[in-house]
């Protein structure tokens, strides 16, 4: 990952630690706010940069009962609000080439599920959106493997004339069935 600035602090291999945190999918706007305003109390008590990362909608759950979220519209009320009220930077997931430039008017920066991390177009467009991203490693690639998705952010972001704000999220490998392993010492690529 190169060194930049991500919403105002400085992110890459040899710089600090910082926190993106949050629930799985927002589940309501008054626990978005709470979760959001406890979190950024802790990590200023620490001295730690904090990002809050919450989806509006989670259309890669396993089974489809499963509650998704508040989808796009309301969602992105919420992630405004938290922005605005808590004061702090936000991140969510978008799943679908469509949802980039509506997103990208309320957050500060967009995160690939770890599910479309090899899908070519998916990765150019987030790219070109002219916001910093953080990709998830598919539980199905070695780490390394992520370099071909970075490498695809690159050349979409020169082609468009921006900036390499991208970052990588280890997400974990398939153990057998249902069962991810982090392998920590992938980290440093």
């Amino acid at each position: 990952m190169s060194a930049f600035k991500l919403c105002g602090f400085d992110v890459g291999l040899n710089q600090r630690f910082f926190l993106i945190a949050g629930p799985c999918v927002i589940e309501s706007e008054q626990s978005a706010l709470d979760i959001a305003g406890e979190l950024k109390e802790i990590t200023t008590s620490l001295g730690i940069p904090f990002i809050y990362k919450s989806s509006f909608d989670k259309a890669n759950r396993s089974s489809g009962t499963s509650f998704r979220g508040l989808g796009m519209e309301k969602g992105l009320e919420i992630l405004a609000r938290v922005k605005r009220e808590i004061g702090v930077p936000v991140l969510t997931d978008i799943h679908d080439i469509s949802e980039i430039a509506p997103v990208s008017k309320v957050v500060d920066v967009l995160q690939t599920p770890a599910f479309l991390c090899r899908q070519t177009d998916f990765i150019r467009a987030c790219a070109q959106s002219g916001k910093p991203v953080n990709f998830k490693k598919g539980q199905f690639l070695s780490p390394h493997e992520m370099l071909n998705v970075i490498d695809k952010a690159r050349a979409a972001a020169v082609e468009a004339n921006l900036p390499d704000q991208f970052m990588v999220c280890e997400r974990g490998a398939s153990f057998g069935y249902n069962n991810l392993v982090s392998d920590m010492r992938s980290l440093a690529i």
